[in-house]
C-alpha cells in the first residue's frame, strides 16, 4: 500500500468508472496506486444509468459480480419514432455478451471504487485535487496538490492519470483545452416512481420537439427495478436552435406527453431535474502529455452516436493501466516515454475512425429535415434498424462477424482518426 508520505507509483485523480478501472488494473499488476476522489461516497452523477453490452464486457473482465443484488439486466433497446415502435434485442456476438445492465451511478461508482480498493489501490475520499506539481527542469507532472481533511497536502508519483470528468481541472491546469471542432451534448434526467421500473428493455424516443422544432437527440426511459426509472433527454449542439433550448422545460413537457399511468409527474418524482454536459469524440487531446494520461470523460471519450461514456471510460482505464505497467518496467526515461506515447496512438486506432463517423452523423442529424426523414423511413425496416443498433452502440465482432459487422468495421478503418 501507499505509505503515509503520499508517495505512489501512480496517482489517479477521480474515482468515477474510468478512474476506478485504471486503479483496479494498476493494483492488479502490483503497483502502488493512490485513487483520489473529491466527493465522499455515495455520490450522484448525471447519467442515464444504462450500460450496453460493451460496458458489461468491461465489468466482466474486472471480475465484478453481476449476479449480486442491485444489477438489473435488459434484453435490448425499444425505439419509438415516426409513429413506429420497434424492439431490437442486443446482437448475438462472440465479442460481447447479449445483455445490458442498469444501475444507479450512486451505487455503481461506489461499487467500482471499492472494487479497486479491494485489489490494493488506496482510495482517499473527500480529497479535492487543486493542481499539478511540476518538475521545474522538465515541466513534467510529478504529483498533485490537494485539500484533504482541512489541510493542504501533496502527493507525488512519476505518473498521474486525469480521471476527473468532462471539466477536468487537472487537464486545464496542464494546458489542455477542449477542442471546438467536437460535438457536445447535454443530458438532463430525473428519477420517477413508476410501474415501468422492471421493463426488460431500455427505451429510446427519437423525436424531441421544442415547440415546432425537431431537435437532434433522444429521450430515454431506463428501468432500475427498485420501483424507479431513470427518465431523461440527451441533446446535441449540432442544431442551430441548441442555444435557445430550456432543457428542463422541455423535459417537463416531454414527460407530460407520456401516458398518465406511467407517473412521470411531479407527484412521483424523487428529486429535481438535473443536467450535465457530455464531452464527445475525443474533445480533449493529447491523451498523454508530460507524465499525465487522460481517461474517460476527461479525454472526451463519449460516443457521439449514443452519448454513452461508461464503456469507453472502463476500456480506456484498462488500456492506460496496461501502458503504464509496461512503461514503468522500462529502465530508461526515453524508453518509458516511448511506451507512454503508445497510449494516444492505440486509442485513436481503436476508436478514432468510429468517433469520426459519429461526428459526421451528429452533424447530419442537426438538420431537422434529415432527422425527420431518418426517423420516418428508417424505423419501419428491421434489417436497417439492426444495423443501426450495432453502429450506434459500437457492437461488432472485429474478425469474422456478419455482413453488418464487416461494413461497420470497414467504415471505422477507412475514416480518418482525428
Amino acid at each position: 500500500m501507499t505509505d503515509s508520505s503520499g508517495q505512489a507509483d501512480v496517482i489517479v485523480v477521480g474515482a468515477g468508472p474510468a478512474g476506478s478501472a485504471t486503479a483496479y488494473w494498476l493494483a492488479q499488476a502490483g503497483l502502488d496506486v493512490l485513487l483520489l476522489e473529491k466527493a465522499t461516497f455515495p455520490r450522484d452523477k448525471i447519467c442515464g444509468d444504462g450500460l450496453t453490452p460493451r460496458a458489461v464486457r468491461a465489468l466482466i473482465s474486472m471480475g465484478v459480480d453481476l449476479d449480486a443484488p442491485g444489477w438489473i439486466r435488459n434484453k435490448g433497446l425499444r425505439i419509438y419514432g415516426g409513429g413506429t415502435k420497434v424492439e431490437l434485442p442486443w446482437p448475438e456476438l462472440a465479442s460481447f455478451p447479449d445483455f445490458g445492465l442498469v444501475r444507479a451511478r450512486t451505487d455503481l461508482d461506489q461499487l467500482l471504487a471499492e472494487h479497486a480498493a479491494k485489489a490494493g489501490a488506496k482510495l482517499q475520499q473527500g480529497c479535492n485535487v487543486t493542481g499539478p506539481i511540476l518538475d521545474e527542469r522538465t515541466d513534467r507532472i510529478i504529483g498533485v496538490t490537494a485539500r484533504y481533511q482541512g489541510e493542504d497536502v501533496e502527493y507525488r508519483a512519476p505518473l498521474v492519470v486525469a480521471a476527473d470528468g468532462g471539466s477536468s481541472r487537472l487537464s486545464l491546469a496542464m494546458g489542455l483545452r477542449k477542442r471546438d471542432d467536437r460535438p457536445m451534448g447535454v443530458a438532463v434526467r430525473r428519477y420517477y416512481q413508476t410501474p415501468r421500473h422492471d421493463d426488460e428493455y431500455l427505451e429510446s424516443w427519437l423525436e424531441l420537439w421544442d415547440g415546432q422544432r425537431l431537435l437532434p437527440g433522444y429521450g430515454w426511459v431506463f428501468p432500475l427495478g427498485n420501483g424507479l426509472s431513470n427518465v431523461g433527454l440527451g441533446l446535441l449542439n449540432t442544431s442551430k436552435s441548441f442555444q435557445n433550448v430550456d432543457y428542463r422545460a422541455m423535459m417537463r413537457g416531454w414527460c407530460a406527453g407520456m401516458p398518465e399511468e406511467w407517473q412521470f409527474d411531479e407527484d412521483h418524482a424523487t428529486g429535481p431535474i438535473r443536467g450535465a454536459a457530455l464531452p464527445m469524440g475525443f474533445n480533449r487531446q493529447p491523451h498523454y502529455t508530460r507524465g499525465m494520461l487522460l481517461v474517460g470523460d476527461a479525454g472526451g471519450m463519449i460516443n457521439p452516436f449514443n452519448g454513452e461514456g461508461i464503456d469507453y471510460g472502463l476500456e480506456s482505464g484498462r488500456l492506460a493501466a496496461d501502458i503504464i505497467v509496461q512503461a514503468l518496467a522500462r529502465p530508461t526515461a526515453a524508453q518509458r516515454e516511448r511506451a507512454l506515447y503508445e497510449y494516444p496512438r492505440i486509442l485513436k486506432d481503436e476508436h478514432g475512425g468510429y468517433f469520426t463517423i459519429g461526428r459526421v452523423f451528429v452533424k447530419a442529424i442537426g438538420d431537422p429535415r434529415i432527422m425527420k426523414f431518418a426517423t420516418r423511413h428508417g424505423l419501419p425496416h428491421p434489417t436497417l434498424m439492426r444495423f443501426t443498433l450495432k453502429l450506434l452502440a459500437n457492437l461488432t465482432d472485429p474478425r469474422g462477424g456478419d455482413a453488418m459487422d464487416r461494413i461497420i468495421n470497414a467504415m471505422s478503418k477507412v475514416a480518418p482518426a482525428a
